[in-house]
């Protein structure tokens, strides 16, 4: 499997981080997939300049209204696949109350391991 290296973001202001010497850090394989996974479930559509039928759309059929869970778990899971390496995802909800949404994005990548993330 192609594994590309992956800015490492911090997970608080999902901004750049450091290494040790000062470099721009790059994650490992094994967290790089998960962060891109969570990075494609943050994408608008059309926010990408070089590639704007990616993203959800938030905007059109999610923020401001209460959209079917149905919509929100295909948005989700189909962002997912769009990361180079992810084979299947699936959406686990904690919470989908009053517009609040907490869950688990679980993923299974072409050799076979199982990896999720929160959101």
């Amino acid at each position: 499997m192609a594994r590309f290296d992956t800015l490492l973001l911090d997970v608080d202001s999902w901004d750049l981080s450091l290494d040790a010497n000062g470099n721009v850090a790059l994650s490992t394989p094994a967290y790089s997939l998960a962060q891109d996974v969570a990075s494609a479930v943050k994408l608008f559509s059309g926010e990408l300049w070089y590639d704007t039928t990616k993203g959800i759309p938030y905007f059109e059929d999610i923020l401001g209204q209460l959209p079917p869970a149905p919509l929100l778990i295909r948005n989700l899971e189909d962002a997912a696949l769009t990361v180079p390496g992810v084979v299947q995802s699936q959406i686990n909800f904690s919470s989908f109350d009053n517009r609040e949404v907490t869950g688990q994005i679980f993923f299974i990548d072409e050799v076979g391991e199982e990896n999720g993330v929160s959101f």
